[in-house]
C-alpha cells in the first residue's frame, strides 16, 4: 500500500466531512447562493448547451477528423507567416458571437492540430472579445467612447497576448516547430474547399442559431427576425454537403431531417426542441456510418467528455460565488459596487479579476456594467472588466487548463488581467 497516496485520499475524505459538517445550512445568505448556483447552472443548460456548446464540438471534432494537419500549420503553425497566422487567428474569433466556453472545443480543436500556441490563444480571446454584436451593443448602452476603447483594446489584446505566449514559450514552440519541416502533405479525402465549406456552413448555423435580437436595431434585427429561416437554409445545405461530400447515406440524413422539420412547424415558440432533434439525428446518422461520420462523432464525444464536467463544475463555483446577474451569491454586491470605484490600480485590479472569475453570457456584460456604472463604477475599471469579463470565466479557465497545462494557463490568465488592468487605468486616466 503506498500511503502517500492513502494519506492525500485521507485528507479529500477529511475536508469533505469537515465542510459538510460545519456548512452553515440555514443561513440565508449561504442557502441563497447555493440556490444561485444550481439556477445559474439551470441557466447554463438552457441557453447554452443545446445551442452553443454542441455545434461547437461538432465544429471541433470536424476541424481534427476532415482538415489536414498540414493545413493547419499552414496558416496557425509555429512556422507559419506571423502576419497571416495572427490575422487569421483574431479575423476568425471575430466572426463567432460566443461566450468564453463556446470557443473552448474550437480552441481545442486547432490546437491539437498542430496551431502554434501564439495564434491559437489569440482566436482563444478573439472569440468572445471582438463580438461585433457585443461591441455595436456596448457603444449604445454605455456610450461610443466605451464602445471604441472595447474594439481597440480587444483587437490589439488578442494579437499583443498571442506574440507574448509565443515568446514566453519560445523554446517549446521552436520544438513543437521541428517536425513540420518534414511533416509530410499526405492525400486528402476531398478538396480542401469543400472541408472548408462544410465547417463553414456549421458555423453559420452556430453564429444564427444565437444571434441576438437586442444588439441594434435596422438590419441587425431585421436578420434577428429571419434568424432560423436562414439557420434551416444552412442546415439544409449542410445536410447537402453529407451527402455529396461526406458520403452519408441520404437515407439517413433524410430520416434525420424528419423530427426537426416537424418540431420546427409543430412547435416554433421552442426552436431549441428542434435544434436539440436535429443534433440527435446527426449523432445517430454519424454513429452508424462507417469511416470519416464514425471519427467524426468519436472526436466530437471526446470533446465534450472532456469539456462539459469542467464547464458545469465552474459555473455552479461561480454560481454560489457571484450569483447570477442581478442576484446576490455569497459575496455581497456592494462588496464589489465599493471595489471598483474611481480609477486606481487596486480598483482596475479588482474589476479585472471579478471580470475574469465571473461567467458572462454572451452580451450580458453590458447590462451588467450598466448597473454598475449606475451604482458608481469608474470609467476605467468598467472597460477593464469588458476587457477582461467576457474572455475569461472559472470554467473556462479549468477547461484551458485540461488543453494546454496549468503553467500557460497561469500566464495566459495573468496576461488577460494584467492587460486589462493596464488599459483600465489609460483609460479612466484620459477621460478624467
Amino acid at each position: 500500500m503506498t500511503w502517500k497516496r492513502e494519506w492525500r485520499v485521507l485528507a479529500v475524505m477529511g475536508a469533505i466531512f469537515a465542510a459538510a459538517f460545519f456548512a452553515p445550512v440555514g443561513a440565508p445568505r449561504f442557502d441563497n447562493a447555493l440556490l444561485e448556483a444550481i439556477l445559474l447552472l439551470k441557466s447554463y443548460a438552457r441557453e447554452h448547451v443545446v445551442l452553443c456548446l454542441l455545434p461547437a464540438f461538432f465544429i471541433a471534432g470536424a476541424i481534427s477528423v476532415f482538415v489536414r494537419k498540414d493545413s493547419v500549420m499552414r496558416y496557425l503553425g509555429a512556422r507559419a507567416n506571423k502576419a497571416l497566422a495572427y490575422g487569421v487567428a483574431s479575423v476568425s474569433g471575430s466572426i463567432l458571437a460566443v461566450c468564453s466556453c463556446t470557443v473552448l472545443p474550437l480552441f481545442a480543436g486547432i490546437y491539437r492540430m498542430g496551431a502554434g500556441l501564439g495564434p491559437a490563444t489569440a482566436f482563444l480571446y478573439s472569440g468572445p472579445a471582438i463580438n461585433v454584436l457585443a461591441i455595436i451593443l456596448t457603444a449604445r448602452v454605455l456610450g461610443p467612447e466605451l464602445g471604441v476603447a472595447r474594439a481597440v483594446g480587444a483587437v490589439a489584446f488578442s494579437v499583443v497576448i498571442g506574440l507574448l505566449m509565443h515568446l514566453f514559450f519560445r523554446k517549446e514552440e521552436l520544438a513543437k516547430a521541428a517536425p513540420e519541416a518534414v511533416l509530410p502533405e499526405g492525400g486528402a479525402a476531398r478538396p480542401l474547399w469543400q472541408t472548408g465549406a462544410h465547417v463553414a456552413l456549421m458555423v453559420g448555423i452556430l453564429v444564427f442559431a444565437n444571434w441576438s435580437g437586442g444588439a441594434a436595431g435596422g438590419g441587425w434585427q431585421t436578420v434577428f427576425a429571419r434568424k432560423w429561416i436562414i439557420t434551416s437554409l444552412l442546415a439544409a445545405a449542410f445536410g447537402g454537403t453529407l451527402v455529396t461530400w461526406f458520403h452519408l447515406p441520404l437515407w439517413k440524413v433524410a430520416v434525420a431531417a424528419v423530427p426537426p422539420v416537424i418540431l420546427g412547424f409543430a412547435l416554433p415558440d421552442a426552436p431549441i426542441l428542434a435544434f436539440g432533434a436535429g443534433i440527435v439525428g446527426l449523432s445517430v446518422a454519424a454513429a452508424t456510418s462507417r469511416g470519416e461520420g464514425e471519427e467524426w462523432l468519436e472526436s466530437t464525444w471526446g470533446f465534450a467528455k472532456q469539456i462539459l464536467p469542467l464547464l458545469f463544475a465552474g459555473v455552479l463555483v461561480a454560481g454560489f460565488l457571484l450569483g447570477r446577474p442581478g442576484h446576490e451569491g455569497i459575496i455581497p454586491p456592494h462588496w464589489v459596487t465599493a471595489a471598483v470605484g474611481g480609477n486606481s490600480l487596486r480598483a482596475n485590479l479588482f474589476a479585472s479579476v471579478a471580470g475574469a472569475f465571473m461567467y458572462f453570457a454572451t452580451l450580458t456584460e453590458v447590462p451588467i456594467l450598466q448597473g454598475l456604472i449606475g451604482s458608481g463604477m469608474g470609467k476605467g475599471p468598467a472597460l477593464a472588466l469588458l476587457l477582461a469579463g467576457p474572455a475569461l470565466s472559472l470554467p473556462n479557465m479549468l477547461v484551458i487548463r485540461s488543453v494546454m497545462g496549468t503553467r500557460k494557463t497561469a500566464v495566459y490568465v495573468t496576461l488577460v488581467v494584467s492587460m486589462a488592468t493596464l488599459s483600465g487605468i489609460i483609460y479612466g486616466w484620459i477621460r478624467s
